[in-house]
């Protein structure tokens, strides 16, 4: 795990090892809120040990979307003391009714949360709901907005601005190719274009996997997808019988290409 990077005042964000989740602290003068707590019990005690390292303030909790590196600490954070988890609407409703499938992503770095054995191991459930308006949340003296800006990575990802700092989630994904198993690769292009127009209003932009981004990053991961869809497009018109004709094409790994053309079909299919 590596130490906290200040990135703008009273703005934090950790990296861990392995998947590279970037967990945010944002402290204000009452309470901290923490960005996404983690991949199991495990995790979500190294996340709150780092946390309480930089602050002994009451603690709110916000999940960016409903994969399981972003919400299976949750049960560490509520042993806590912590009362509000926010997320979008659509997030808590995939938590609460699919999160149990993910259990088995996690078998080999956190058996215990892959077991379900012991109260570490329940899934939390976001209650604190945030759903098309923006939710201001004042955390004493650092006031932070919560917006949504549609479907893309998912069909509820949660932003987190502050007056310096915009944390992305997974929408923005530095260092490695994006996922599509839940995405919406027509629409995700459309809410990249969305942050990166909003270069002006933040300073440090922080994705949920990898380094510190610029608007330009954003803007060029927009225009990649979009092409992308393009070319998929196409590919599926010339080759209905084949889709996976496309892969070669798409300027992602082979894996998530597959995903892509998948998750392209059945949104499409869906309209």
């Amino acid at each position: 795990m590596s130490r906290w990077m200040e990135v703008g005042q009273d703005n934090y964000v950790l990296t861990t090892e392995g998947s590279k989740l970037n967990t945010g602290l944002i402290v204000g003068a009452e309470r901290a809120m923490v960005i996404d707590t983690g991949g199991g019990p495990r995790q979500g005690r190294e996340i709150l040990a780092a946390v309480r390292e930089k602050t002994q303030l009451p603690l709110v909790v916000v999940n960016t979307h409903a994969h399981y590196d972003h919400f299976f600490g949750n049960a560490i954070f509520a042993d806590e003391g912590v009362t509000e988890f926010y997320a979008h609407e659509n997030c808590a409703r995939e938590i609460e009714e699919n999160g149990d499938r993910q259990r088995r992503s996690v078998a080999t770095l956190e058996p215990e949360m892959a077991a379900g054995e012991g109260a570490d191991a329940e899934l939390v459930v976001p209650n604190a709901i945030v759903k098309d308006q923006p939710v201001l949340v004042d955390l004493g003296g650092q006031t932070v907005t919560l917006f949504y800006l549609g479907r893309g990575h998912t069909d509820g990802d949660l932003l987190v601005g502050t007056s310096t700092t915009l944390y992305a989630g997974d929408l923005v994904e530095q260092g490695s190719h994006p996922s599509f198993e839940d995405a919406f690769p027509e629409e995700w292009a459309d809410a990249l274009r969305h942050i990166s127009a909003l270069r002006h209003r933040y300073e440090f932009l922080i994705p949920g996997h990898g380094d510190p981004c610029s608007d330009q990053f954003v803007k060029t991961m927009a225009n990649t997808m979009s092409t992308a869809v393009r070319q998929a497009i196409q590919s599926i018109r010339d080759t209905p019988s084949d889709a996976t004709k496309a892969i070669p094409v798409l300027p992602y790994g082979p894996e998530q290409s597959r995903w892509f053309i998948k998750r392209l079909q059945e949104t499409q299919a869906g309209h």
